[in-house]
């Protein structure tokens, strides 16, 4: 432990003699065994090391949760960031860590872009409802948080400016999936109120390699950042490749809107396909690549009319999932909820008449009760019919 101590940069070795790990609680409890842990993150033994992160995982980030632990180990895990250890590889300790190969280096970036995502929740209740896993009654059932959650999210918060820090180098780096998990950490940490002046340099970075990317994978990525941050990606909405032009028409603020939404829509059109874009989700996202570009083309719209036949098609589909698809789309169709005090447009009809004919797609299962009640709508197949 000694030797390691010793080899650790000197912030990192500040942070672990001068914070009171006592005061602090994780997941299981009293925080001070994460100290083990930490340095056993530049360990030699590769296995000890994927214990380690995965001890991350479980206590320190449970299920995306924040701690009063949390921000002090990120700032750990940002300060160690370039300890030479870091380009060692990194083995996956739980069964489903996929993916390709990887570095410490990568793996740990990875892991403060899962921290700055979750201190990102709640921050933008837009930007949260164009997340793909977003449920209309997560607002509703949002409570307060007690004093250790409200003090865990605002020291994850106010650290983000010296995670950024030591994130944006490994933008540029030789390695790609390190360079990759850099993206990743850098998409929801400029997103931040506080470093929206820091954008500017970031996207001229990227923008920079962007012509000399060989691969669709960092090109689309890529621009989905560019997108999300909020820059004008009209540029690549012609791009050669439907997946970079997909993932530049992902961001909120489109300067082309109607050409950004027709990108969406003919993705939309040909789900197998966008869906084989990408064998492994890009930086931030998750499931099914579509269910991304659904909720970013029902957030797009400015009326349900905009998106009804394509959304028509997914409900009659068979295929589609309700929590994904077919609620959003509900919702979306009806954002106020139904007023029974005024009639159905064509629109509506025809997707509700879609809901009644797909097997499935009404009643109790599959989720499908949760959204119709959202949309203030019988969840039952003869409730839907008497509408119409």
């Amino acid at each position: 432990m000694t030797r390691i101590l010793s080899g650790l940069p000197t912030a990192a070795r500040e942070l672990l003699v001068e914070t009171d790990w006592r005061s602090l609680r994780h997941a299981y409890g009293p925080a001070e065994d994460i100290l083990v842990s930490l340095c056993s993150l530049v360990d030699e033994d590769p296995r000890v090391r994927s214990e380690a992160l995965a001890a991350l995982d479980m206590a320190v980030l449970h299920q995306g949760s924040l701690y009063t632990v949390t921000a002090p180990v990120a700032l750990f895990v940002a300060a160690i960031l370039d300890h030479p250890m870091g380009s060692a590889e990194h083995e996956g300790y739980f069964p489903w860590d996929g993916g390709p190969p990887r570095t410490l280096r990568a793996a740990l970036l990875g892991w403060l872009g899962e921290v700055a995502a979750s201190a990102a929740y709640g921050e933008d209740p837009v930007r949260d409802r164009a997340h793909w896993q977003w449920e209309p009654w997560h607002d509703a059932a949002r409570r307060e948080h007690d004093p250790d959650e409200r003090a865990a999210l605002h020291a994850c918060r106010s650290i983000r400016p010296a995670l950024y820090d030591s994130v944006e180098p490994f933008l540029s780096s030789a390695d790609a999936h390190v360079r990759e998990a850099a993206l990743g950490a850098a998409l929801p940490l400029l997103c931040a109120p506080g470093l929206t002046d820091r954008v500017p340099q970031a996207v001229a970075l990227l923008r920079a390699r962007l012509g000399t990317m060989e691969t669709r994978r960092e090109r689309a990525g890529v621009a989905r950042a560019l997108g999300v941050w909020g820059t004008d990606t009209s540029d690549l909405l012609a791009d050669s490749d439907p997946a970079v032009r997909v993932c530049a028409a992902l961001g909120p603020a489109q300067v082309d809107r109607p050409r950004a939404l027709a990108v969406l829509l003919d993705a939309l059109r040909e789900p197998r396909t966008t869906d084989s874009w990408f064998s492994e989700p890009l930086p931030g996202l998750d499931g099914r690549f579509r269910f991304t570009v659904l909720r970013s083309a029902l957030a797009l719209a400015e009326s349900f009319e905009e998106v009804a036949p394509v959304a028509v098609a997914i409900v009659a589909s068979h295929t589609s999932i309700a929590d994904f698809e077919r609620g959003p789309i509900l919702c979306r169709a009806f954002p106020g909820g139904y007023d029974p005090a005024r009639p159905l447009t064509s629109a509506q009809r025809d997707l509700l008449r879609a809901f009644v004919r797909t097997d499935g797609a009404t009643g109790g299962i599959a989720g499908n009760g949760s959204w119709f009640r959202a949309a203030g709508l019988p969840g039952d197949r003869d409730g839907v019919v008497a509408l119409l």
